[in-house]
């Protein structure tokens, strides 16, 4: 992996933000609703690709807010969501493309140039 998506710390703010350190002294702040909205799965790309809203949804619960969130590997991080959504591994590379980019992940365009 490219030193510049190893994470040295990784904070998990279950009410509003994943903060990730990376190696270089970069450190990227992304709000829930960003995460969520860019879930990589590929159910929400479906949605997304289909021009329809990944969150919130009809039946989703207020506020949102992440219920679990464990390293998969050392090259992602997984996440589990209080509307019972668990399946999205969010590479680091991802998360470090959406904050150098500036990127709105919740685009399908933009979410596809991150992967």
């Amino acid at each position: 992996m490219d030193e510049r998506y190893e994470p040295t710390d990784i904070d998990v703010d279950r009410e509003k933000a994943v903060t990730v350190t990376f190696q270089d002294g970069r450190v990227a702040c992304l709000d829930l609703m960003t995460l969520r909205r860019g879930c990589p799965c590929a159910g929400c790309r479906s949605l997304r690709d289909q021009g329809q809203t990944v969150w919130p949804r009809a039946d989703s619960p207020t506020p949102l807010r992440i219920e679990d969130a464990a390293l998969h590997g050392a090259w992602g991080l997984a996440i589990t969501w209080n509307d019972g959504h668990a399946t999205g591994i969010f590479p680091f590379e991802l998360l470090r493309h959406w904050h150098d980019a500036a990127a709105d992940p919740g685009s399908a365009a933009d979410h596809d140039r991150g992967r």
